[in-house]
């Protein structure tokens, strides 16, 4: 018995180690510039809400916990993360809600979800 457990485990590490390797490279993330709009997620992705109009609201959200996110100017939506746990993107965008930025950062695509790791951040004309 205690040898079929041990081969068993031997398959499972052997079959694991190649799915560790395809995530970590699929997480490897390629820095990119992403000129966009600094929106609410939830108001923008539920009411269509954003711009001048909506910028009290995306400030009072953002600051109660929504994350804002960056709408490209190509329509592609970008959650920004952090490496570091526990590192909130909101306070590195707030200042720019509903308006349109420059982003630089490290680009990541996982689970068809577009992500962004800011390294810096201003307004864009």
């Amino acid at each position: 018995m205690l040898k079929r457990i041990l081969a068993t485990t031997a398959v499972l590490a052997c079959c694991a180690l190649p799915l560790a390797a395809q995530a970590h490279a699929m997480t490897a993330g390629d820095e990119m510039t992403i000129t966009g709009q600094v929106v609410d997620l939830n108001c923008n992705t539920t009411n269509g809400a954003s711009g001048p109009g909506h910028k009290a609201c995306a400030q009072a959200c953002a600051k109660a916990g929504v994350p804002l996110g960056l709408l490209s100017s190509d329509g592609t939506m970008y959650l920004p993360v952090s490496s570091k746990p526990g590192d909130p993107q909101n306070s590195k965008l707030l200042p720019f809600a509903e308006s349109k930025v420059k982003v630089t950062g490290t680009h990541r695509l996982v689970s068809g979800l577009h992500t962004i790791e800011i390294k810096t951040v201003s307004a864009a004309s």
